[in-house]
């Protein structure tokens, strides 16, 4: 049997609500159809110390496997999201980023260089940071985040960090 992990998943936005946050629907429906379970759901504004609480809170909350948020990149004024979370984590995945931007450039060109995507772990969670845009959630899940969260894939994964996810 297929590790069934519990994730929670974040949209970071000024300007989404539940009705038009594609991104995260996207995602949300992918890691169902991937075998594991959505266990929280939420919109927040791009707030530097509110991302931070949030992100705090899921961290420390031991039901939650991996923790993945989309939007809040790239270059801008409101742009929090790595702020947020890099002080957070205990360590990162340094290829996550370097991958994701290389698979962007076939995509999107030398824009790619301005996603500043990133994941790491924190307190045993492995938390992805996406951009906001549907193709590249679509991307990061079906290339990157998706097959290293199957305790099928080979070489290695995500899943033998957490106990017993089945």
């Amino acid at each position: 049997m297929a590790a069934s992990l519990n994730i929670a998943l974040m949209t970071v936005s000024n300007r989404h609500t539940p009705e038009t946050d594609t991104s995260g629907d996207y995602l949300a429906q992918a890691l169902v159809h991937g075998g594991h379970h959505c266990v929280e759901r939420k919109i927040i504004t791009p707030d530097l110390w509110l991302l931070r609480q949030a992100l705090c809170n899921w961290i420390a909350d031991e039901n939650i496997h991996v923790i993945i948020s989309t939007g809040g990149t790239g270059f801008g004024p409101d742009k929090n999201t790595i702020a947020a979370i890099k002080p957070l984590l205990d360590q990162t995945i340094r290829g996550f980023g370097e991958i994701f931007r290389a698979l962007s450039y076939h995509d999107i060109g030398s824009a790619a260089m301005q996603s500043d995507a990133i994941a790491g772990l924190a307190n045993n969670k492995v938390i992805f940071c996406l951009p906001g845009a549907n193709s590249a959630c679509k991307l990061a899940w079906e290339a990157l985040i998706g097959p290293q969260l199957d305790d099928q894939q080979k070489p290695c994964n995500f899943t033998g960090l957490f106990d017993s996810p089945h």
